[in-house]
Protein backbone atom coordinates (compact mmCIF):
# COMPACT_ATOMS: atom_id res chain seq x y z
CA UNK A 1 0.00 0.00 0.00
CA UNK A 2 1.24 3.46 -0.82
CA UNK A 3 1.65 6.07 1.87
CA UNK A 4 -0.43 9.24 1.70
CA UNK A 5 0.26 12.11 4.06
CA UNK A 6 -2.93 14.17 4.17
CA UNK A 7 -3.18 17.59 5.73
CA UNK A 8 -6.56 18.58 7.09
CA UNK A 9 -8.39 21.87 6.94
CA UNK A 10 -10.58 22.39 10.00
CA UNK A 11 -13.46 24.69 10.81
CA UNK A 12 -13.82 26.95 13.84
CA UNK A 13 -14.82 23.90 15.94
CA UNK A 14 -11.68 22.03 14.90
CA UNK A 15 -13.77 19.61 12.82
CA UNK A 16 -12.09 18.45 9.59
CA UNK A 17 -13.72 19.92 6.48
CA UNK A 18 -11.20 19.28 3.71
CA UNK A 19 -8.10 17.26 2.92
CA UNK A 20 -4.98 18.58 1.18
CA UNK A 21 -2.73 16.19 -0.75
CA UNK A 22 0.29 16.77 -2.91
CA UNK A 23 -0.30 16.45 -6.65
CA UNK A 24 1.75 13.24 -6.69
CA UNK A 25 -0.37 11.74 -3.89
CA UNK A 26 -3.59 12.81 -5.61
CA UNK A 27 -2.49 11.20 -8.87
CA UNK A 28 -1.70 7.96 -7.03
CA UNK A 29 -5.12 8.04 -5.35
CA UNK A 30 -6.83 8.61 -8.71
CA UNK A 31 -4.84 5.78 -10.29
CA UNK A 32 -5.79 3.44 -7.45
CA UNK A 33 -9.46 4.39 -7.78
CA UNK A 34 -9.39 3.75 -11.54
CA UNK A 35 -7.77 0.36 -10.97
CA UNK A 36 -10.36 -0.51 -8.34
CA UNK A 37 -13.14 0.46 -10.77
CA UNK A 38 -11.64 -1.85 -13.40
CA UNK A 39 -11.42 -4.71 -10.89
CA UNK A 40 -15.04 -4.24 -9.85
CA UNK A 41 -16.20 -4.15 -13.49
CA UNK A 42 -14.24 -7.35 -14.19
CA UNK A 43 -15.71 -9.08 -11.13
CA UNK A 44 -19.22 -8.03 -12.15
CA UNK A 45 -18.70 -9.21 -15.72
CA UNK A 46 -17.42 -12.59 -14.51
CA UNK A 47 -20.45 -13.17 -12.26
CA UNK A 48 -23.17 -11.78 -14.53
CA UNK A 49 -25.11 -14.51 -16.31
CA UNK A 50 -24.58 -14.06 -20.02
CA UNK A 51 -24.67 -16.28 -23.03
CA UNK A 52 -21.56 -16.53 -25.18
CA UNK A 53 -21.69 -14.74 -28.53
CA UNK A 54 -19.99 -16.47 -31.45
CA UNK A 55 -16.89 -14.66 -32.71
CA UNK A 56 -18.28 -14.48 -36.25
CA UNK A 57 -21.35 -12.62 -34.98
CA UNK A 58 -19.25 -10.19 -32.94
CA UNK A 59 -17.05 -9.53 -35.97
CA UNK A 60 -20.11 -8.84 -38.17
CA UNK A 61 -21.57 -6.47 -35.58
CA UNK A 62 -18.31 -4.57 -35.17
CA UNK A 63 -17.90 -4.20 -38.92
CA UNK A 64 -21.48 -2.93 -39.13
CA UNK A 65 -20.63 -0.27 -36.52
CA UNK A 66 -22.66 -1.85 -33.74
CA UNK A 67 -21.44 -2.70 -30.26
CA UNK A 68 -21.89 -6.42 -29.59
Amino acid sequence: MQTVTPRYVVDEHQQPTDVVLTIAEWRRVLGDLEELEDIRAYDEAKTAPREATPLAQVTRELRAGRTP
